[in-house]
């Protein structure tokens, strides 16, 4: 056999070989074990893991890189070397690895989803099937746009807790929301969820590129949802927070501390009168600001007469309501947008509010 010809100098080759030789010697192997890989036994299989585990760790990331592209798709491949490159920290390495090898436990991949970095995740989101448990830790982990790719995954499997935190998510990211519009196996009450929480020009989108069978369900999801009691369409009577808020006003009382109170104990027509109050924006303009798609107008708002994060994050949470909470990325680029927006951009912002509502 080729590989057993090589042995003598690749044993030269793994105790002081330059790099250059050793990327040669592994990138032969490899191509030797693709070409033999339809009739390779198991012991052919054995012999050629352990000549590469001793040559791969000390190949440079390109050599490493090409062992594991030739590797990913093969269902006998070295087992050892195909671990070892899964925990790469080296994306280039251990994607296709990652993404496509049928050899990776789920142990494994929940080690290094654990661990590891978006990219990581990407490419673990981006496998044939995922079980339940597998994409809670993605999901607890993964920034936007890894989640985006999670719920393309036809093949992704979301427990009960998953799917309630990819809705949460998706209120605030259409595209998200697109997505989980065309998955099958969304349950008819998250399905409606879902679809309660969208702006219409989401709804009219997910309905177009869903395919027959969703879009029927869809269609069923937004008759359900349209004939429900009205008590799901909550008509709130401002005037008393608004008479609370003018005897705060008047006895010095309406501050930020007060607006924060309001706004964690989820009192929410006296912390939406208050933000009118300081903001001097009208109350239904804040009303329907706080509950639009998207929480920039909050952030806007509050730098706009300088209140504290902690404040400004206290009302993206009213927004969603009790027993609610936004998941930790969207939080951490929600802080992340605070500080980076300038007080005299929002300044500028509320002035025009004020301005349009005369």
């Amino acid at each position: 056999m080729a590989a057993t010809s090589l042995i003598p100098e690749l044993d030269a080759i793994a105790k002081s070989g330059s790099a250059e030789k050793r990327a040669t010697a592994i990138t032969k192997l490899a191509e030797l074990f693709v070409q033999g890989a339809p009739i390779f036994g198991p012991q052919h299989v054995e012999l050629f893991d352990g000549i590469l585990i001793g040559l791969v760790p000390a190949a440079e990331p390109a050599a490493r890189a090409g062992v594991a592209a030739r590797f990913a798709s093969l269902s006998n491949a070295p087992p050892g070397v195909v671990n070892y490159l899964a925990r790469e920290d080296e994306i280039r390495i251990a994607g296709p690895i990652l993404s496509r090898s049928p050899l990776i436990n789920e142990d494994l991949l929940m080690e290094i989803a654990r661990a590891k970095g978006q990219a990581h995740l990407a490419a673990i989101s981006e496998r044939d099937t995922l079980a339940a448990p597998l994409t809670d830790v993605i999901l607890r982990r993964a920034d936007r746009e890894v989640v985006r790719v999670l719920a393309k995954n036809s093949g992704a499997a979301f427990s009960t807790a998953g799917y309630s935190g990819l809705i949460n998510r998706a209120a605030d990211d259409g595209v998200l929301a697109l997505s989980l519009g065309q998955r099958e196996d969304i349950s008819p009450d998250g399905l409606k969820e879902l679809l309660s929480r969208s702006v219409d020009i989401v709804r009219r989108r997910m309905f177009e590129t869903a395919k027959p069978k969703q879009r029927l369900a869809i269609n069923q999801a937004m008759l359900e949802i349209s004939s429900a009691p009205r008590a799901r369409m909550v008509k709130r009577d401002f005037a008393p927070a608004q008479r609370l808020i003018l005897a705060l006003h008047q006895s010095g009382g309406l501050n930020e501390a007060a607006l924060l109170n309001f706004a964690k104990e989820h009192k929410y027509e006296e912390a939406v009168a208050a933000l009118s109050a300081m903001s001097g924006v009208r109350l239904a303009t804040v009303d329907q600001l706080i509950l639009g798609d998207r929480y920039d107008p909050i952030l806007l708002i509050a730098r706009a007469i300088g209140l504290e994060w902690a404040t400004a994050r206290a009302l993206i949470v009213l927004r969603l309501g009790p027993g609610k909470m936004p998941s930790p990325p969207d939080i951490e680029e929600a802080r992340l947008n605070y500080e980076r927006l300038s007080t005299t951009t929002a300044q500028r912002v509320l002035v025009f509010w004020r301005a349009r509502e005369k």
